[in-house]
C-alpha cells in the first residue's frame, strides 16, 4: 500500500481537489472529517458532476475499505466486484494508507507470470476519431464506462490514447451567471405589477468544470505503448508499471488494433480460479 496518502478535509474546496489530481496524476483522494474517513472523490466524480462544488455531494460516501493484514487477492476481489480503482486501508477509524490497482499491477510485475494474455485477457473496445471534441470525448467516456479510449486518424491508424487523466489535465474552472425568472405573471394579467415581476428574477453564479472545445488529438498521449497478442501477463504488468499507464492496446502482426488490455482486467490473475467462471467473478463462491 501507499502510506503517504494525499487527502482532503470536509468542509473543503472542489478546486483544490482538481489541482491535486492535475498535479499528481492520481485518480482519486480520500475525504476525511475530523480525522475519520468519510468518502472518496475521483476524477469521474469531478467530470460527471461538473457544476457541483461541495465535497460532501461530490464524494462517494462510506467507501469500501480493507485491513492492513488482508491478502492482496482480497484487494483484487473487492476492486473487481465493486468496480473501483482504490481501497483505503484502515484500522478502526484510522486511515493507514491506500492500495490501488497500480499497486497490484506492481505486484503482478514481480510474479513472473508467463501466461499469455490472449488466453483470457483483453476486451473488445471502440475507438474515436482524432478530431472528436473533448467535451464529446468526456460524454462518451461517461456513457461507455471506459476510462481510456484509442484514437484513430482518417486512415484508421492508431495515433494515440486518451484517458480520464488527460481530460482532467485539460479541464478548467468556468464561472458564469445564470438568471431564473420566477414570475407567474403575463402582460395580460392586470393584477401583475412590473416592479413585482422584476423582483422575481434572480441572478446567481455558476462554477463548473469545463473541457475546452479542442480536438482529442490535442490532449491524447501520442507515444502509445502497445503489446502483441502473445505477450505474457507479468510482461504487460511491467510495461504498465514502468510507463505509469492503466491500459495497453493489443495489436496483431500488422500492428493494427485488436483489443485493449486494462489494468483492472489484469488483476484477475490474483484471484483463484475457484471464484472465477469463464473469466468472470463468481461472487457466489466467495
Amino acid at each position: 500500500m501507499t502510506t503517504d496518502v494525499v487527502c482532503v478535509e470536509i468542509p473543503g474546496n472542489r478546486d483544490d481537489v482538481l489541482r491535486i489530481l492535475k498535479r499528481t496524476g492520481i485518480s482519486g483522494v480520500p475525504v476525511l472529517k475530523e480525522g475519520k474517513l468519510v468518502g472518496i472523490i475521483t476524477r469521474k466524480d469531478l467530470l460527471r458532476k461538473s457544476d457541483e462544488t461541495q465535497l460532501g455531494l461530490l464524494m462517494t460516501p462510506d467507501p469500501v475499505t480493507i485491513r492492513p493484514d488482508d491478502h492482496i487477492r482480497d484487494a483484487a476481489y473487492l476492486m473487481i466486484r465493486h468496480n473501483i480503482r482504490r481501497l483505503p486501508v484502515v484500522e478502526g477509524d484510522k486511515l493507514l494508507g491506500l492500495i490501488s490497482v497500480a499497486d497490484l499491477i506492481g505486484a503482478i510485475a514481480q510474479m513472473k507470470n508467463k501466461e499469455e494474455i490472449k488466453n483470457r485477457f483483453g476486451c473488445h473496445t471502440f475507438a474515436l476519431w482524432e478530431e472528436t471534441p473533448l467535451p464529446l470525448v468526456g460524454r462518451i467516456m461517461e456513457i461507455s464506462g471506459f476510462d481510456a479510449i484509442p484514437i484513430l486518424n482518417e486512415q484508421s491508424q492508431l495515433t494515440g490514447i486518451i484517458s480520464e487523466r488527460d481530460l482532467i489535465r485539460h479541464a478548467c474552472i468556468e464561472d458564469s451567471v445564470e438568471v431564473s425568472d420566477f414570475s407567474n405573471g403575463t402582460d395580460d394579467d392586470e393584477w401583475t405589477w412590473e416592479s413585482i415581476r422584476d423582483m422575481h428574477s434572480i441572478s446567481y453564479g455558476i462554477s463548473r468544470i469545463q473541457l475546452p472545445e479542442k480536438p482529442a488529438k490535442t490532449a491524447m498521449i501520442k507515444e502509445v505503448v502497445a503489446v502483441p497478442v502473445n505477450s505474457e501477463v507479468s510482461e504487460c504488468a511491467l510495461k504498465m508499471k514502468r510507463s505509469r499507464i492503466d491500459q495497453l492496446p493489443i495489436v496483431n502482426g500488422d500492428k493494427r488494433l485488436v483489443s485493449m488490455l486494462f489494468d483492472r482486467d489484469l488483476i484477475r490473475v490474483l484471484i483463484p480460479e475457484s471464484v472465477m467462471i469463464g473469466g468472470v467473478l463468481d461472487t457466489g463462491r466467495v
